[in-house]
């Protein structure tokens, strides 16, 4: 049996990792291409001209924010796995159980 909760959070977790790639990585694939072809990178701006800035903090940049992408799917892709081999739903105490299947012999006549 899985445990849903770790599937569903498995999900939600990749969702967010490629929502975010997907809005905001177009801001950061531009790097490595700059320090390679050109040796320059600049910092763009819509109301100013470029501005020459160090190649090697635009390419930390990038790396911090595919290590957060990669972060958010991988801890997607662990939760996922836990999920489809755990079995933490089926180990609840018979105290802890509640339903239709639960034979009732508790106080609630008491409160009437």
């Amino acid at each position: 049996m899985s445990d849903m909760r770790f599937i569903i959070l498995g999900i939600i977790l990749i969702f967010v990792g490629f929502v975010v790639l997907g809005g905001f990585g177009h801001n950061y694939q531009a790097a490595t291409l700059e320090s390679n072809e050109f040796g320059t990178c600049y910092e763009y701006s819509d109301n100013s001209p470029p501005v020459e800035i160090n190649c090697s903090f635009k390419i930390f940049d990038q790396t911090v924010f595919f290590g957060i992408v990669i972060g958010f799917i991988g801890a997607g892709i662990i939760s996922l796995i836990k999920g489809t081999k755990g079995d933490w739903d089926n180990r609840v105490k018979p105290e802890d159980m509640v339903g239709p299947g639960r034979n009732q012999n508790s106080d609630d006549s008491d409160k009437e």
